[in-house]
């Protein structure tokens, strides 16, 4: 292999590690609930604090790479994730396991955005693209792979090991990182925004636990209203602090760019989706079907099958009808595909459900490909990396609501009728709340410009973009 990707590919083999177990644990939440005697609905403390933790830290991890060099932090970013792997594989309890699901979520954090800061400052601009595409190797197979293995593991061996494997393939790439990839960092780093960074941990923190647990009786719901209200006026904080300083951690002016602006919203909207169904999905099927977390995932996996089947045909289908119209009918078609999940019952076949899944994942993958050039398609060159930064941390933010908002409807079903074990018609409302939110967010699209974006898309009607713009520097965002 050309060492000219050698450092692509060690980044991409430590973001597949992040990538894997972003989704392994959702086959296994039945399984860790057992273990250590929860709900299983409980679980979703463990991943929105997952969440959280990597939004939170995102947007200083640019900063921390430019001040103590990018090299040294990836390698940190490497050991701390390893360390939360073991911590999380070690807990005995509830709280053992989201405190160590938090650390590990910071390791996270840090891995992702620096890996691709090092992959920029190593690889010639000519061949970014290429670098790149090894890069988004992981986020391709990583949720592949994920629920059918973690589900084979947890099936077959213990979950605890879905988090123990993580070990060999971090200390591997602890040695590789430290044989091959230089150490690069910036003479004038500039300051951190402290405060903002400090605003910003509190709002998200505060008002995403908030709405985690204002459903399942964990504290008395006064308390929860003083969390949700300190998470709320941080908010507000953050957003007038930002407007002032010079050198916001995230810059909010970005979001005058209309096409920026756009994606920002209605991919807000269409994530909550993408963090609900992969913890709705499973329980449904282990909890309410009956079925071995083994079953579930190799059923589940199939919407990441989808997904890469659309990779390759994704440009020539923004090319050929344009970013509105594909935003729209994608987001309609994903959401119809969400509400057939609550028609999901313990006899339908599996390959219906497969069929289903395959297909919402087709749908999907294209919807986040036509959201992400649409968001970059205007900034310019020298606005993004705020970009990425700003993008990263709303998708985890979002994400992260989305298995609150799956879960709380769900409690909210089993509260209503008065019972005391899920069963699977409690899903149903819980789907349906998340596919009328993935219908809204196509919708927010419908007054979007039909030229919007064709500079990147290739298709007609080009507008004129500044002269910095191009379809290299948005596919290099993505």
């Amino acid at each position: 292999m050309d060492r000219k990707f050698i450092t692509p590919l060690i980044v991409a083999c430590s973001l597949f590690m992040e990538a894997f177990d972003s989704t392994v644990i959702a086959t296994s939440l039945e399984a860790i609930a057992k273990d250590l005697q929860q709900n299983p609905l409980a679980l979703k403390l463990a991943l929105t604090s997952y969440l959280v933790s990597q939004a939170v830290f995102i947007p200083a991890s640019a900063w921390i790479a430019d001040k103590y060099g990018a090299k040294t932090v990836f390698r940190l970013a490497i050991a701390i994730f390893i360390t939360g792997s073991v911590a999380s594989g070690s807990a005995s309890s509830l709280t053992e396991f989201v405190m160590a699901r938090v650390f590990q979520g910071f390791g996270g954090a840090m891995m992702m955005p620096v890996g691709r800061l090092i992959v920029l400052r190593s690889v010639p601009r000519s061949e970014m693209i290429q670098a790149f595409a090894w890069l988004s190797i992981p986020a391709m197979i990583g949720p592949i792979m994920g629920p059918p293995l973690g589900g084979f593991i947890t099936t077959y061996f213990h979950w605890r090991w879905i988090f123990w494997i993580n070990v060999p393939i971090g200390l591997l790439g602890l040695v590789l990182v430290t044989i091959h990839i230089r150490d690069v960092k910036e003479d004038d780093p500039g300051t951190l925004d402290v405060r903002g960074f400090f605003l910003a941990g509190i709002a998200f923190s505060c008002l995403i636990l908030g709405f985690t647990i204002v459903s399942g009786g964990f504290l008395p719901l006064w308390q929860v209203g003083v969390l949700i209200a300190t998470g709320a006026t941080a908010l507000g904080l953050f957003l007038l602090h930002q407007r002032r300083t010079p050198n916001p951690l995230l810059d909010l002016s970005l979001l005058k760019i209309g096409t920026f602006r756009y994606a920002i919203m209605g991919g807000m909207l269409f994530r909550i989706s993408v963090g609900a169904v992969p913890f709705l999905l499973p329980l449904l099927m282990q909890v309410g079907f009956g079925m071995t977390a083994a079953q579930s995932g190799m059923i589940t996996f199939a919407s990441a099958g989808g997904s890469m089947i659309i990779k390759a045909t994704a440009p020539r289908v923004l090319s050929r009808f344009g970013f509105r119209a594909v935003l729209i009918i994608c987001g309609l078609a994903a959401a119809g595909l969400l509400a057939t999940n609550s028609w999901f019952t313990a006899d339908t076949p599996h390959y219906v459900i497969f069929l289903v899944l395959l297909t919402s994942g087709f749908f999907r993958s294209l919807q986040f490909t036509a959201l992400n050039g649409l968001a970059y398609c205007e900034v310019p060159r020298a606005s993004m990396s705020r970009a990425t930064s700003l993008v990263a941390v709303l998708q985890q933010f979002a994400t992260a609501a989305g298995v609150a908002i799956g879960a709380g409807v769900v409690e909210l079903t089993l509260y209503s009728r008065g019972g005391q074990h899920l069963t699977a018609s409690d899903f149903a409302m819980s789907f349906y709340t998340v596919a009328a939110l993935t219908a809204c967010s196509a919708m927010v699209f419908v007054t979007l410009p039909k030229d919007a974006g064709s500079e990147v898309s290739g298709g007609h009607g080009r507008r004129n973009l500044p002269k910095t713009e191009n379809a290299k520097d948005s596919a290099a965002a993505e």
